[in-house]
């Protein structure tokens, strides 16, 4: 049967596996786990196990197999195969050679059968082996085993029952038995990028199909695109991408490292450029590959010396000089898209530009299995979660995590290795395996790079941790809770999520608590923002900051930028007050990044003040921060929960009830009724200490009470932060802000203050 090659799913990748979908799984007379055979151009083949289709696939006539499974059968993706059942012995015995670089004692056959279990395999092919440790370890690596020989010849499949042999010569000296694939494991396959599937589709359609069907172009009278242009953050897997396409096809290839072909002396970076274009051109199909391309081709107005305008020069004659290139295609990479000369960014250079974004949840749980594949994990870790935790990370990061917590695992077992040998043990390699302990342990130490800047670690507050304030909390959870977790009923309804909330009050509510606690409780990223720090003595500076902090919220939503006191940097305009201007300055880009051109796609902004009547009102229409909400005094009941909170894990005497707290403390805000509690537990501590021997304190600290003479204590302490006088003018503004027209508020704002 001819099938249609696809890429498989990176969870599956490096198993031997081929997905078949379940109708051609029929005709072929085939079930789950049966071999097959594989048969590409010139003859060459690879044998693969049967694994059910996707349910996407079914009856597309797709099979789908690793890149390893694709070079042995020398086809590539979108490639037609023959496909048949394929008769293959169990093996008695198989002799596998390592690579020299790895010594380890004792029989580590046991470990060999148990991860190759069920793949079939010839002698002088090369198999990938996930060891997770020694110096092969860092994460997404496998070990090169070469297959000396199998009994019986021919293709064998490993069973639980197979002998496996260690080989005395290491694998660079046994010869390859002429199989195809035989030059080893592709560095990279499709199969080891996750969470970039529409970006990968578009460079391959940019790449493979120029280089593979030169005729579909011809017929249309039209060029073959010139050059791909990849950016976005810096570990979004560029490079990656790069080195997989050039992988996959059978393209020469060739790597430009920016700064390697600058030199001091004239006209030689020029002439090393036109070498690398020379030698893909004698090449050809080939792929020219330039990284960090911002390096050899800034813009010109803006380049220092006489070298770099050169060499920027030389690339766009190169690209698009009176020789045609042929089948040269050029992919770029940069994280600085702003900085590269526009003249190669127009059609016939660079042709494509295409983001390399930060991956969203689905994204991350694609790379975590990319980056676990070969890891001993603990069967409790859920993926899942952790791809939920990662908001911010890129590709890089997720390595990262992946590597530090094989690091953790390999720290346990320290102890029992000995370093001075120079083998290690394969008992102790067969008892390594990674907890969620190990995770939990390295996500503790990975800032997301993505935020780097401005990443401020989601805050570890839930709505328990916020007392009373129902009526607050619900209003915040439709403005920013309900657009993220229910995108399709705003759909349904064609409704616009709100841009931004402002949240005002007497001091001491819990406005930034309520911040934490929403930023918490929808699982988003969090900008937290002192309006100060933003304000710098340098023209535009302080301009600046607010768009990067927006660009950033939005290259990494769903985002809940947090201003607090954002009074202090969005004063009414028209009064300047000795700030040179740059108070206006900062509100008109406030004003423009809120509800200017572009789009804030799932960017929440949150700000606080106690000072509404100093906010410039064109802040508060509709489409900005659109919707106030007034965080009042708690009432009783209010007061009660918020003690609640207060005394959650205090030890209370039997006396102590908090009703009695609550009525006593009119007028208390939370910050208040914390103070309350702190000084009832300072009173209640001060005791105990005097009265008892300091060798006794450990014995006796179990009895300590907090009683109701050290809460009446307490409140003598601590008076009321805010007066009668003060919580009517909250009140007042809140019915202002619900009746007054726009224009007005600023007026009314204003007389309610005086």
């Amino acid at each position: 049967m001819k099938l249609t090659v696809k890429p498989l799913k990176q969870k599956d990748a490096g198993r031997g596996l081929a997905a078949i979908d379940r109708v051609s799984m029929r005709e072929l007379d085939l079930e789950n786990g049966d071999y097959i055979l594989i048969e590409g151009s010139d003859d060459s083949q690879a044998v693969a196990r049967v694994w059910p289709g996707y349910p996407e696939d079914e009856g597309r006539g797709i099979v789908r197999i690793d890149g390893r499974l694709r070079q042995e059968a020398d086809v590539g993706i979108d490639d037609r195969v023959s496909v048949e059942p394929a008769d293959v012995n169990p093996a008695t015995s198989v002799t596998v050679a390592l690579p020299q670089n790895l010594r380890i004692r004792g029989d580590i056959g046991p470990l060999v059968r148990d991860k190759l279990s069920g793949q079939a395999v010839t002698e002088g092919q090369t198999v990938p082996f996930s060891l997770s440790f020694g110096p092969m370890a860092s994460s997404g690596q496998s070990v090169p085993l070469k297959i000396a020989s199998t009994s019986p010849s021919g293709t064998v499949v490993i069973t639980d029952s197979t002998t496996i042999d260690i080989s005395e010569t290491p694998a660079e000296q046994v010869s390859s038995g002429g199989e195809p694939g035989a030059e080893g494991i592709p560095n990279v396959t499709y199969e080891d990028i996750g969470g970039l599937d529409d970006e990968l589709d578009q460079v391959r359609e940019m790449i493979e199909l120029p280089m593979r069907h030169p005729e579909l172009f011809q017929q249309l009278g039209i060029e073959p695109p010139k050059g791909v242009l990849l950016h976005g953050p810096p570990g979004t897997g560029k490079t990656l991408m790069a080195k997989a396409v050039a992988n996959e096809i059978d393209a020469h290839f060739q790597t430009i490292s920016g700064p390697e072909i600058m030199s001091k002396y004239y006209g030689e970076s020029e002439e090393q450029l036109r070498e690398v274009f020379e030698d893909a051109e004698e090449n050809a199909p080939a792929i020219i590959f330039i990284d960090e391309l911002d390096s050899i081709a800034a813009k010109r107005e803006e380049a220092g010396g006489d070298v770099e305008r050169r060499v920027v020069a030389q690339l766009l004659s190169l690209m698009d000089g009176l020789e045609e290139r042929g089948r040269v295609t050029v992919i770029a990479a940069t994280n600085r898209l702003d900085d590269i000369d526009p003249a190669l960014r127009r059609g016939g250079r660079f042709d494509r530009e295409i983001e390399i974004g930060v991956p969203d949840k689905d994204g991350r749980k694609e790379i975590l299995q990319v980056h676990t594949r070969g890891m001993p994990l603990e069967d409790e870790i859920d993926l899942d979660r952790y791809a939920e935790n990662t908001h911010g990370f890129v590709g890089a990061d997720i390595e990262s995590l992946t590597r530090e917590s094989a690091m953790n695992a390999l720290r346990r077992i320290r102890p029992d290795l000995d370093l001075e040998e120079q083998e290690i043990d394969a008992e102790v390699l067969e008892t390594l395996q990674v907890t969620e302990d190990d995770l939990k342990e390295a996500l503790k130490g990975i800032q997301p790079s993505a935020m780097r800047e401005v990443f401020v670690e989601v805050p570890d507050v839930s709505w328990n941790d916020v007392g009373g304030l129902e009526n607050t909390k619900e209003r915040l959870r439709e403005t920013i809770q309900w657009p993220l977790d229910y995108p399709q009923v705003f759909e349904q309804m064609d409704m616009q999520a709100a841009k931004g909330v402002l949240m005002y009050g007497p001091p001491g509510t819990g406005k930034t608590l309520l911040a934490k606690a929403v930023a918490n409780e929808a699982q988003s990223n969090f900008i937290s923002i002192k309006g100060p720090e933003l304000l710098n003595k340098y023209v535009g500076e302080s301009e600046r900051g607010v768009r990067e902090i927006f660009e950033k919220a939005r290259s990494n939503a769903p985002t809940v930028i947090f201003f607090d006191e954002i009074d202090s940097i969005a004063g009414q305009r028209g009064q300047r007050q000795g700030d040179s201007g740059v108070g206006e300055r900062v509100v008109s880009q406030l004003l423009t990044e809120l509800d200017g051109l572009e789009e804030l796609e799932d960017v929440v902004v949150i700000a606080t003040t106690n000072r509404p009547d100093l906010i410039d009102t064109a802040l508060l229409r509709p489409g900005r921060l659109d919707r106030h909400v007034h965080v009042p005094v708690p009432d009783e009941a209010a007061r009660e929960r918020i003690f609640e909170v207060h005394t959650r894990d205090k030890p209370l005497a039997d006396a102590v009830e908090l009703d009695w707290l609550a009525e006593e403390t009119e007028g208390y805000v939370g910050a208040d009724i914390e103070a309350v509690c702190r000084e009832a537990s300072m009173a209640a501590s001060r005791e105990f200490i005097n009265s008892v021997d300091p060798d006794d304190i450990d014995d006796s600290v179990g009895n300590v009470r907090i009683s109701k003479e050290h809460f009446e204590h307490a409140l003598d302490e601590v008076q009321p932060s805010v007066t009668p006088e003060t919580r009517e003018r909250y009140e007042d503004i809140e019915q202002q802000f619900q009746q007054a027209e726009p224009g007005q508020e600023e007026e009314q704002l204003g007389r309610t203050f005086q």
